[in-house]
């Protein structure tokens, strides 16, 4: 019996075990490159660019291209993918419509390439001289097909939209002509110098790394001031009011400026244009250029200066990655062309440590107040340290962020991370401060690493590119220490909590109070959304739940992002009748009790808190100046 009731199971696995031999087995078809790598020689010819941008009621750039060809035979053109700044394929193909490319007065068969959707393979025939060439971009004319980029006051022009380029050249070595006509009456900005006859605008003849380097703003209402011999605010604004800039709000601009080349010392443009739209209504961007940004903000960012500083960080971000991350470069961030994919694994220097300037610059060019940057920054480090992610992926991965999630809504944002090398890049930098001061006895600090990595060649608009290892020689440099270990730890740990010893090193500590700060509440005020993610944690935009810390006592309550919170206790849901709820059941045994709507359901849900409101601020430690009052402080 006994040798039978083993045998059996053998027996039946052999039977129900399939055979993998006798099922149908493909062999895999190789790819077949199709596309030819950049070479670095010259194109022979100069591309011409014909962009008519009039139709602002229906959102459409109509295009006429003429690209010249050497020979006859195969030929691939290329729309831009891989956007610098945008550290990811971004390039948006989709609207690209009514592709119709001629040679000699004859349509050509184009033909997308099977793995490249960005690619178009074309025969040349003999004879040809040129490819005419016409399309239009449909740009998106509501907010869920992408960035609104065209209104009826104001537009974002983009090269790379209206553009297409041969395959085979180094992007610097294809020179091209642009022409665009705008609506009659508008005025346009970009950091490529043009001439203008009436509403129609001829730019430089440049090559097209710069061409796409040089975006455009372009409104009906229209400022430009000058705040530097080398640099210019062009503003446009979705009315003429919103253009009333005080001469103190131009100064603390100008102040900007000032302080950045005090901070840097060389400038690495010939002219710099800030492109800065104020509006409700055109796409928000916040997108580095060497010789230009563009800015979007709120359209109230000069008539509401006094209600708070609102989104006045970005420009001091924009401006400081013509230094960090255009003239400097992570190796892995520069490319050949637009096809070729980037390497993102240094993001926490280049927009780490442009957030990190951005803030100091802000705070000594009076764009913030040193409160309101104090305030900012434990804004920050709170954010970050309630992350449970943080057990789980480390700050390096969140370099490859803008390629995995392309900045998609994240219904787990606190488990999933984001785009952390900017924030948690910052408190590594904050940190990297404090020890250089420390260990040089005050004498050194991040501005000497500043001077010292980006203040080279006055005037040099081009590319240097850096490595780990030029971060950590140049660190060296300024104060021995083993950086290269202190970095890779901060990259790679899975620490409990954010990286706050540049605040508790500087002087500071972050701690909570039950009443917000000025720049909490300007926060919510702007976005129009009540932070609780360090009591019950969650946040709300009008009873939406638009976020739930993970593990905090709204998850554990069952609570998740997309639904609406319609009753605190018995009472119709307000903002101050949940912050309410939650100050009265401070030090109760008693939950907080919600009506939920998910979807056509309701449900009661009772979360757990007695802690009340809890609110992050840094608190000073010590007496004196510390030595983040100090970076805070502007140069003479």
């Amino acid at each position: 019996m006994t040798p039978r009731i083993l045998l059996l199971p053998l027996l039946l696995c052999a039977v129900a075990t399939p055979s993998f031999a006798e099922n149908s087995a493909p062999e895999a078809v190789p790819v077949v490159e199709r596309i030819p790598s950049p070479r670095d020689v010259p194109y022979p010819g100069t591309m011409t660019l014909d962009v008519d941008a009039t139709d602002v009621e229906r959102a459409i750039f109509r295009v006429k291209q003429a690209i010249p060809v050497a020979q006859a035979g195969p030929m691939t053109l290329l729309f831009p993918k891989w956007l610098p700044g945008k550290h990811a394929p971004r390039g948006e193909i989709e609207k690209l419509v009514g592709l119709k490319i001629m040679a000699g007065g004859k349509v050509l068969t184009w033909r997308r390439d099977t793995v490249d959707v960005y690619a178009f393979h074309i025969d040349v025939p003999a004879g040809a001289k040129q490819l005419d060439i016409a399309f239009d971009f449909v740009s998106a004319t509501d907010r869920d097909q992408g960035r609104i980029v065209i209104t009826p006051a104001m537009m974002n022009l983009q090269w790379e939209m209206v553009s297409l380029y041969p395959a085979g050249y180094y992007t610097r070595q294809i020179p091209v002509s642009a022409t665009v006509k705008y609506p009659d009456g508008w005025k346009a900005a970009s950091g490529l110098p043009s001439k203008a006859t009436g509403s129609t605008y001829r730019y430089d003849t440049t090559n097209y790394e710069t061409l796409v380097d040089s975006p455009v703003f372009a409104g009906k209402y229209f400022r430009q001031d000058q705040l530097s011999p080398r640099v210019r605010l062009n503003i446009v604004a979705d009315e003429a009011k919103f253009l009333e800039a005080t001469p103190d709000q131009i100064a603390a601009h100008r102040r900007l400026v000032d302080q950045a080349i005090k901070l840097f010392g060389a400038q690495h443009y010939d002219n710099y244009e800030f492109l800065l739209a104020l509006t409700d209504e055109m796409g928000s961007i916040g997108l580095e250029h060497h010789r230009s940004s563009e800015n979007g903000v709120n359209r109230e960012y000069f008539t509401e200066w006094s209600k708070g500083p609102g989104r006045r960080n970005l420009l001091p971000h924009e401006f400081t990655h013509s230094w960090n991350g255009k003239f400097r470069r992570p190796a892995g961030n520069w490319t050949a062309d637009f096809s070729t994919p980037m390497n993102d694994d240094l993001l926490w220097v280049y927009e780490g440590q442009t957030q990190f300037w951005g803030y100091v610059l802000g705070a000594r060019s009076g764009l913030f107040t040193k409160a309101e940057t104090l305030e900012a920054l434990a804004a920050i480090a709170a954010n970050l340290d309630v992350r449970r992610a943080r057990d789980w992926r480390a700050l390096q991965d969140t370099t490859n962020d803008p390629v995995i999630a392309a900045r998609r809504p994240k219904g787990w944002l606190s488990y999933q991370r984001s785009e952390d090398y900017y924030n948690e890049g910052m408190l590594v930098w904050l940190e990297v401060d404090s020890i250089l001061r420390a260990r040089s006895g005050g004498q050194k600090s991040m501005d000497d690493f500043a001077r010292a990595f980006f203040g080279q060649k006055d005037g040099d608009w081009g590319t240097d590119t850096y490595t780990f290892d030029d971060v950590v020689a140049t660190l060296n440099g300024i104060v021995r220490y083993d950086w290269a270990s202190f970095l890779r730890t901060r990259l790679d740990e899975k620490a409990d909590g954010a990286p706050l010893k540049g605040f508790t090193d500087g002087g500071y500590r972050l701690v909570y109070g039950d009443e917000p700060t000025s720049f909490s509440k300007d926060a919510e005020r702007t976005s129009k959304t009540i932070d609780l993610s360090y009591s019950i944690g969650l946040s709300s935009k009008g009873g939406e739940i638009v976020q739930v810390v993970w593990d905090g006592p709204a998850f554990n309550a069952g609570l998740s992002v997309g639904s609406r919170i319609v009753a605190v206790g018995d009472r119709a849901y307000s903002d101050d009748r949940l912050k309410d709820a939650i100050r009265a059941a401070k030090g109760s045994k008693q939950p907080i009790r919600l009506i939920v709507q998910s979807g056509d359901r309701f449900r009661d849900v009772d979360i757990a808190w007695n802690g009340g409101l809890r609110y992050p601020r840094l608190e000073r430690t010590g007496v004196g100046a510390s030595t983040l009052d100090v970076l805070l402080q502007p140069k003479p």
